[in-house]
């Protein structure tokens, strides 16, 4: 992706995040949602033009991490901490963006799979989980995965996303209550 299709946040010197495509601020969990939906974000600072995007990242992960949404076992997190002294430095990078890239790859093969012999594919929704799982690794692997697979397009139904889990809920319970008269 160039770096012209990135969504552009200004940090300004009031440490507020302007949005320059809706010219509107921005707080991290917008970010974080345009993330979500697939968009490269970069931040930088208004005056010194400086790349605080990582610092950014970082931030909403912490965010995420301290609520109890839980991704990071602790001991990778303390394994990241370790790998900021000495050698393992140079290595630890890429060997992070090679194992998301093989998680990524793996997640892609398993989602190809229920698709072809799960019939529960064809539901509605299922497109949506599969595209939020890629743009999430992706955003993982900061964009770096070997074969990236062309961005989700957005479906045509502006349903919000509680409402859309409702839905697949409901069908789902549909589902089984006809699985259980068979």
């Amino acid at each position: 992706m160039a770096a012209d299709d990135h969504l552009l946040i200004k940090r300004y010197a009031s440490r507020r995040l302007y949005n320059t495509e809706t010219s509107d601020y921005v707080t991290l969990e917008d970010i974080a949602g345009f993330i979500r939906a697939g968009r490269e974000v970069k931040i930088v600072d208004l005056k010194s033009g400086d790349d605080l995007t990582r610092q950014y990242l970082l931030q909403i992960i912490a965010e995420h991490e301290s609520r109890g949404e839980s991704v990071l076992p602790i001991a990778v997190l303390t394994d990241l901490v370790r790998s900021y002294t000495g050698a393992a430095q140079s290595v630890v990078p890429d060997f992070l963006a090679m194992s998301f890239e093989m998680l990524q790859q793996g997640q892609s093969k398993m989602m190809d799979n229920m698709a072809a012999i799960n019939p529960m594919a064809s539901m509605p929704g299922f497109e949506a989980m599969r595209a939020q799982q890629e743009a999430f690794f992706k955003a993982m692997t900061g964009g770096m995965a070997a074969g990236d697979a062309p961005e989700a397009e957005a479906t045509a139904d502006d349903t919000a996303p509680a409402e859309e889990l409702d839905e697949i809920k409901r069908q789902l319970a549909d589902l089984q209550s006809k699985l259980s008269k068979m």
